[in-house]
């Protein structure tokens, strides 16, 4: 293939159903390289390099090439029908057989090389891969729903997630149900959710953590519990999914599926692709609970293209350094921002009190701070357009995760959809800048805040 793919298929599936017991074995990818007599597997920034590529097929060229293609040729109708029958499921694969390449909707080797690597990071069976993270997020969704069920979901979230939730689903009589971000989960939480089930059946759990764009994390045991509770009298064997957000933490931060999640999902646009110039999406998780989620992604056709697999594999191999630097330089950031007379407030992990009840989950669940970080400016909407318009080096502009430093507005931008109360409720205030922290010169970034707040 160029390179591989995803051989998923061939794992054993897990024996459990249930999310509440789906707490993942610590396991070791039997395709991952060891590369010493004492066992040790490569890391996954080195596998970044050549995981899933096989050089030989691509004419010896290093890196894996870009397979702009909408079609493959089979090396006979034999070889085709043979494809088909393990794309339609009408028959088990032999040993050793993989899925053949038939058309850039259903596999592309750019594609599968590149979910082979992302599924490395979390430690996941398989992945699959999407034209954009709400693609991903709302195929997720609609593969595990139907009417008349509901959904619980953590606030605040990203608002075109919060839009999918509160405003689409209801067309299809699916019931969205928020509980609380930034809080220990108790039996009143729990049943102020039975209560809004009224009677449907809980189909999956969304928790976005840390929470955008205001950092409040969300203990993952707990959502775990709470299904388990919720769906105590429902059918064992509907699969009940906790999926988890991990765009501002993961891949390197953060690892749900080692702390009770089934799907991890990603807006692969933001740290992934880190450079601003590629917009994809991720769900990753045991292959046959991404079964659902792969096969619509069929019939959607909201896969990933060729080109974006292939600008995604670069950015793949400076993951670590790129979010490392600028986790870096988030931690000297707010620090500054902290004692800024401007500043009424910083909403960055790692200033969780050691006495707050977050402290322990971030302790528990989190490998680092990461780079976003949400401060509090004095004069509300006016100070915080101030502050931004006086920024030079920093840009006005949504999205985060790339090599530049960017700051937005959530309340008048990616949050306008909120309702003011909503706004007021989840600390969205109109004097709060959503700052991701990239790589420049630290001491270039202080200066070009110290400008800016200046005159507030």
């Amino acid at each position: 293939k160029g390179g591989g793919g995803n051989d998923a298929s061939s794992r054993p599936p897990p024996s459990s159903l249930s999310s509440s017991s789906s707490r993942r074995k610590a396991r070791t990818n039997p395709r991952i390289p060891i590369i010493s007599e004492g066992g040790q597997p490569m890391q996954p920034e080195s596998l970044m390099m050549t995981f899933g590529y096989k050089t030989s097929l691509s004419e010896g060229a290093i890196k894996c090439p870009l397979f702009q293609t909408s079609t493959f040729v089979f090396e006979s109708a034999q070889k085709g029908k043979e494809h088909f029958e393990l794309a339609y499921g009408l028959r088990e694969p032999k040993d050793g057989e993989e899925q053949g390449l038939i058309y850039s909707r259903l596999n592309n080797p750019d594609m599968e090389i590149l979910e082979d690597r992302l599924a490395v990071w979390d430690n996941a069976e398989a992945c699959v891969s999407f034209a954009s993270g709400l693609a991903g997020i709302t195929t997720t969704i609609l593969a595990y729903t139907k009417p008349g069920d509901c959904i619980i979901y953590t606030e605040p979230l990203y608002g075109g997630t919060h839009h999918f939730l509160e405003h689409e689903l209801k067309k299809w009589d699916v019931h969205a149900i928020a509980i609380p971000a930034g809080v220990r989960l108790t039996s009143k939480h729990e049943k102020r959710v039975r209560e809004q089930m009224d009677g449907r059946a809980l189909a999956l759990a969304l928790v976005e953590t840390p929470a955008n764009p205001t950092n409040r994390l969300v203990d993952l045991a707990d959502v775990s519990n709470m299904i388990a509770h919720l769906t105590a009298d429902q059918d064992p064997k509907r699969r009940v999914p906790l999926c988890v957000d991990n765009t501002f933490l993961g891949p390197l931060f953060m690892h749900p599926l080692e702390h009770g999640a089934d799907i991890v999902l990603y807006s692969a646009t933001k740290f992934i692709g880190g450079h601003s110039d590629v917009v994809a999406g991720a769900a990753l998780g045991d292959a046959d609970v991404l079964m659902p989620i792969r096969t619509l992604r069929t019939f959607l056709g909201n896969m990933l293209s060729p080109m974006d697999g292939w600008l995604l594999m670069r950015s793949l191999e400076t993951l670590k350094m790129r979010m490392s630097i600028s986790q870096q330089n988030a931690r000297v950031v707010a620090q500054w921002l902290k004692d800024h007379p401007a500043v009424t407030h910083v909403h960055y992990l790692d200033l969780i009190p050691a006495n707050h009840p977050m402290r322990d989950v971030y302790d528990r669940q989190c490998l680092g701070s990461g780079s976003l970080i949400a401060f509090e400016v004095r004069g509300g909407e006016s100070g915080a357009f101030a502050c931004m318009d006086r920024m030079q080096l920093i840009k006005t502009a949504v999205s985060l995760g790339g090599t530049e430093s960017l700051v937005e507005h959530p309340a008048s931008m990616t949050h306008a959809g909120m309702s003011t109360e909503d706004k007021a409720r989840l600390g969205v205030t109109s004097g709060l800048i959503r700052f991701s922290v990239g790589v420049e010169c630290v001491d270039d970034i202080l200066a070009d805040l110290s400008n800016a707040l200046a005159h507030l």
